[in-house]
């Protein structure tokens, strides 16, 4: 287990954006897949878990989708879920295939891949991300990094009542004003999971946790984004999220503070949740989107991802020296970090998560 360290660690985050003038609608598209009319379109067709897409119109997606269409003449087809539910839709669309990018925090980028939804290709800059970050047959390439967190209402819960531990949400006080989003379906929800399997030390007593935690627990939510707002506004007290996410949404919510529930006796924790990016099997707009992959990873793309959208670049070459980047240092300053073993988790989801619906009665 290692500790987070200053900047130069290169730390994960996820950048916010939102929809641009740029971009076509999700119902809008029709391309069919593979044809030749399509491989001709001036458009790039993207697949994104949710999260990315900010409320405001200034985080990093939107510079990156205004930049690269003024760039390249393409424009940007946008599609958003939780992670699980855009591999889910690009299965079912195997036949007539509709994506040609989808981007996915883990295990579900890895799931996509071994699915067959996946097609080698290393995009420019791709050298330059750590060999944890990508599949070492190029399937997908981390472009924005970041970790896994919590927040809490600091209005409501100031003068010491801010939760520090798991066992503090089962408090009580927090009855009705918890929630987290599913496992399974949202990454970040899927990350409540590894987390808690790593805290507890095993899958059988994370359950009985969590099957403890239910009495308190509002209900399940397929979009992490969501909880946010509800906690800012007094809602909820206390909800799932990741670190770079929250950040840019305090910025507008100043009632959200960032933390990282700890074991009672241990230490808080956390690990990399990054976000991946992967060029699909067969995609419409194949040539399109390895340019859009390419641009992603590109110094002027992973730059902005601190200076416009608040995160950390996946690019180990690429220093955040500004604002952002310090205070969010400050944030994952002193947090444990540990590596779940993705390859398993990937093997095993499906029964962690059915285990979880039996533990909690959801």
């Amino acid at each position: 287990m290692s500790r987070l360290s200053p900047l130069s660690r290169a730390p994960r985050a996820r950048a916010l954006a939102a929809v641009t003038g740029s971009l076509v609608l999700a119902g809008s598209l029709s391309a069919c897949g593979g044809s030749s009319a399509a491989s001709d379109e001036k458009t790039v067709t993207v697949y994104s878990a949710d999260g990315l897409k900010g409320e405001n119109g200034d985080g990093w997606y939107d510079q990156v989708f205004k930049d690269f269409t003024k760039k390249t003449g393409i424009k940007v087809n946008y599609v958003e879920g939780g992670s699980g539910e855009m591999v889910q839709r690009a299965v079912r669309e195997k036949s007539n295939t509709q994506a040609d990018v989808i981007i996915t925090l883990p295990p579900f980028i890895q799931q996509a891949g071994e699915k067959g939804l996946l097609q080698a290709y290393k995009p420019k800059g791709s050298e330059q991300v750590d060999g944890a970050d990508k599949d070492a047959d190029g399937k997908w390439t981390s472009v924005v990094n970041n970790y896994f967190g919590f927040v809490y209402n600091k209005k409501e819960l100031s003068g010491g009542k801010a939760p520090k531990t798991w066992e503090d949400l089962t408090d009580s006080s927090f009855k009705d004003k918890v929630q987290y989003s599913t496992p399974g379906v949202a990454g970040d929800g899927t990350a409540v999971l590894i987390k808690a399997m790593h805290d507890f030390g095993g899958k059988k007593p994370a359950m009985d946790y969590l099957k403890k935690l239910q009495t308190n627990n509002v209900g399940p939510s397929a979009s992490t984004g969501k909880l946010a707002p509800k906690v800012d506004k007094g809602e909820l007290l206390a909800a799932n999220g990741d670190v770079q996410m929250n950040y840019a949404q305090s910025k507008d919510m100043p009632n959200l503070g960032i933390w990282f529930p700890a074991k009672q006796g241990g230490k808080p924790t956390t690990f990399a949740l990054p976000y991946a990016a992967g060029l699909v099997t067969k995609a419409p707009h194949d040539a399109n989107a390895r340019k859009f992959l390419d641009y992603l990873l590109g110094r002027t793309a992973q730059q902005q991802v601190s200076e416009i959208g608040g995160g950390f670049a996946a690019r180990k070459d690429v220093k955040a020296t500004d604002a952002n980047a310090v205070a969010l240092d400050k944030i994952v300053d002193g947090v444990e970090v540990f590596e779940p073993d993705w390859a398993d988790i990937s093997k095993n989801l499906k029964t962690y998560v059915e285990d979880w619906k039996s533990a909690t009665g959801s």
